[in-house]
């Protein structure tokens, strides 16, 4: 008989399929799609838009696949933690995990604070003469709302996330059906002339920049991946979650996307003086409906957004806990709390950055701060992760892989060219704010930091490296260190 409440290095095995797809869809739709419509219509110049959700969900897909072999074969806290740790520890020691973790305790809270912006944008809707400061005061709060609720067990957090997912489900059913009320073709399919004209220049531009746009709105396919050590039965659920929530995700993108500029004029959502470019799903709800019931549906608006803040700090907060734990990063980070057993200093982290991350985009605008967080993201993660995939097939091959990448190495290779591209447009993308300088930059001081992190613990290079193929080696014991891939404690 199965114990789903086993023990994985301290963190309780509780996440079935349905909750591990809930958290994935809470983070993913979030507020994202209601303060990047009218970003994604810029880019494009027009309801061509559409082009960009779909490009989104392509690259989240073929990336999704390298998620979903990873996870299900090496379901530890942490994600690409454990993948590149296991997959790099033959020639740099070390060094990769450390790097990863390094940048994502910087851009896992910047996608927060892109949630938290929302929120207060939506708020204004409902508060038109809010100003700056309240604005900010409001925004701190709610990270700090966040971080009191998340200081409590995992099983009461997992019912919380799916009451706060039904939720947004219900947000985005009313929008939706806001949308088609009032649904005039003759805006869905205005296209300016040339918008499909590839062999434009600006259709490129427009393409690059959308991109990164569409990939921000479906970041989170992979939080539950985040909470590998925290997943019932890894080996059957991660693939799933991780599938399905990008497929019903990008369904929910593309229905609002047309459905939008259905009901309003493109036009409005580029006027930066228009309600449609800051709260467009509060705009078409008023326009089907009247104000009252655009002011109800924002309210629920706002709790989506609160929910996938919620999300990604539960998610985020496990990544340096689970380096920490295995003498990979900085050693407070292993603490865990006495009583609720969740990551202390990983939760504190996490919303302190959150915190500044907001500030930032407040004063400066949305659309950098996603250019920044997702240039810093594409480095160390998902092209590291990505060479993870194959060199492990090629050092582990006994490894116990549950599921196996349909078509390898096709996706890999495919997403690894997606985000080579979006990375390469960043500086064009954001003229001015250097994306592709800074997230070097925040590289190069990681590694500076591993330097004197190495010299001090005497490990590669001032030391030996140590090699340990944790799960390769537990399979072959039959031991429980961390449950065999695919498999619950028993």
């Amino acid at each position: 008989m199965t114990d789903t409440g086993s023990v994985s290095g301290g963190l309780v095995r509780r996440v079935g399929l349905f909750q591990a797809t809930a958290l994935n869809m809470s983070q993913m739709v979030g507020v994202g799609p209601f303060i990047t419509i009218p970003l994604m219509v810029g880019a494009f110049g027009g309801p061509q838009a559409v082009v960009g959700f779909v490009a989104g969900a392509l690259l989240a897909l073929l990336d999704g696949l390298v998620w979903a072999e990873l996870g299900a074969a090496m379901p530890g806290a942490g994600g690409t933690y454990v993948y590149v740790r296991e997959a790099f520890q033959y020639r740099t020691g070390k060094l990769m995990p450390f790097l990863f973790v390094w940048t994502a305790i910087l851009f896992i809270p910047l996608i927060m604070s892109t949630g938290v912006i929302g929120l207060v944008q939506y708020l204004g809707y409902l508060w038109p003469s809010m100003g700056q400061t309240a604005g900010d005061l409001v925004g701190v709060g709610v990270v700090a709302l966040v971080m009191l609720l998340l200081w409590r067990r995992i099983e009461s957090i997992a019912k919380l996330t799916t009451v706060m997912w039904g939720v947004m489900l219900l947000a985005v059913v009313l929008v939706l059906a806001a949308a088609y009320t009032n649904f005039d073709p003759s805006l869905a399919f205005d296209y300016p002339k040339g918008a499909f004209d590839v062999l434009d220049g600006g259709f490129w531009a427009g393409f690059a920049g959308g991109l990164a746009i569409g990939v921000y709105d479906y970041l989170g396919y992979n939080t539950a991946a985040y909470l590998g050590s925290e997943i019932k039965d890894p080996g059957r659920i991660m693939p799933r979650a991780i599938i399905y929530s990008v497929l019903g995700v990008l369904c929910i993108y593309l229905l609002l996307q047309i459905g939008s500029v259905g009901a309003i004029d493109w036009h409005r959502m580029t006027d930066p003086d228009s309600v449609a470019s800051t709260s467009v799903a509060s705009a078409v709800l008023e326009s089907a409906w009247g104000r009252g019931v655009a002011d109800v549906a924002t309210v629920l608006i706002l709790i989506t957004a609160f929910a996938s803040v919620f999300a990604g700090l539960l998610a985020g907060s496990r990544v340096p806990y689970d380096a920490a734990r295995d003498g990979v990063f900085y050693r407070r980070y292993a603490t865990l709390h006495p009583r609720h057993r969740f990551p202390v200093l990983g939760l504190i982290t996490m919303g302190v950055i959150t915190t500044a991350g907001f500030l930032i985009g407040r004063h400066t605008d949305l659309q950098t701060l996603i250019q920044l967080l997702t240039t810093v993201m594409v480095l160390v993660q998902t092209l590291s992760q990505i060479v993870a995939l194959t060199v492990l097939r090629r050092r582990q091959p006994q490894l116990r892989r549950p599921y196996r990448m349909w078509l390898y190495p096709l996706p890999s290779i495919l997403a690894f060219a997606g985000w080579t591209f979006m990375y390469g447009a960043s500086d064009h993308n954001a003229p001015g704010r250097h994306p592709i300088e800074w997230s070097l930059a925040w590289l190069a001081l990681g590694m500076l930091a591993f330097a004197l992190w190495a010299r001090k613990e005497r490990t590669w290079p001032f030391g030996d490296k140590e090699i340990r193929e944790q799960y390769l080696d537990a399979q072959r014991a039959g031991e429980e260190g961390e449950p065999e891939p695919g498999k619950v404690s028993s």
